[in-house]
């Protein structure tokens, strides 16, 4: 990881949390490990959130729901995807032999993950003002380049129409299949009680949005 460090421009402490944040749950369970990435992940993604909320609050006079809108933008599952690629990640990611011969560290969910469990171990290991810096370094020119696109947020578009409607929004899990290693998610999104859209993904966050996308599809909203 030390090319990763150099480019980064970051000194570690604890190699042993980036040990973890690079271990996905296969590889655990394969090798009888403690701790995969997952922990770390769900800290990295508040910390992404945060560190890009106070980004946008000061760089850009632009309304809540707008800001809302942008950052989630940047910090979606195919924008996560983008940075760990940019990043060469999958080159550190520590799977078990099914998901190797699966091409799990290709896999756009299993990156986005890491990219998250990684900066929750800067976090970690070196403070918030470097993990701010870090982040900042690699999201920012996306942010600044007027031909970035990432993934449209679909579930604040579908919200804004249910509140501008006064309508009841609900997202429930319909099912869970295959091994851990490589689950596929499928979840339904109601208005008033009432199903309108479906959506599978090998995450739970995509497939909400791939949900709502669907029932906005079924509404003429995009």
């Amino acid at each position: 990881m030390e090319r990763l460090f150099k480019k980064l421009g970051i000194i570690p402490n604890d190699m042993r949390l980036y040990q973890t944040a690079f271990s996905h749950s296969s590889y655990v369970n394969e090798n009888h490990l403690k701790a995969d990435y997952e922990r770390l992940e769900f800290l990295g993604d508040a910390v992404l959130e945060l560190v890009i909320s106070d980004y946008l609050y000061r760089n850009m006079n632009f309304k809540e729901g707008d800001m809302t809108k942008i950052r989630a933008s940047y910090v979606c599952e195919n924008a996560l995807y983008e940075y760990a690629t940019d990043l060469g990640l999958s080159d550190y990611i520590k799977v078990g032999h099914g998901e190797e011969q699966d091409g799990g560290r290709y896999k756009k969910v299993i990156l986005a993950d890491i990219f998250e469990s990684f900066m929750g171990a800067v976090y970690l290991d070196l403070g918030f003002d470097t993990v701010k810096k870090v982040i900042l370094n690699i999201i920012v020119p996306y942010i600044k380049d007027p031909n970035t696109v990432f993934f449209s947020d679909y579930k604040s578009v579908l919200q804004e129409y249910v509140q501008t409607e006064q309508r009841s929004l609900i997202y429930e899990l319909e099912s869970e299949e295959g091994p851990s290693h490589n689950k596929i998610f499928t979840t339904i999104v109601k208005i008033d009680d009432i199903v309108y859209g479906r959506g599978s993904a090998a995450s739970k966050k995509e497939s909400e949005q791939e949900a709502a996308k669907n029932a906005l599809e079924k509404l003429a909203k995009i």
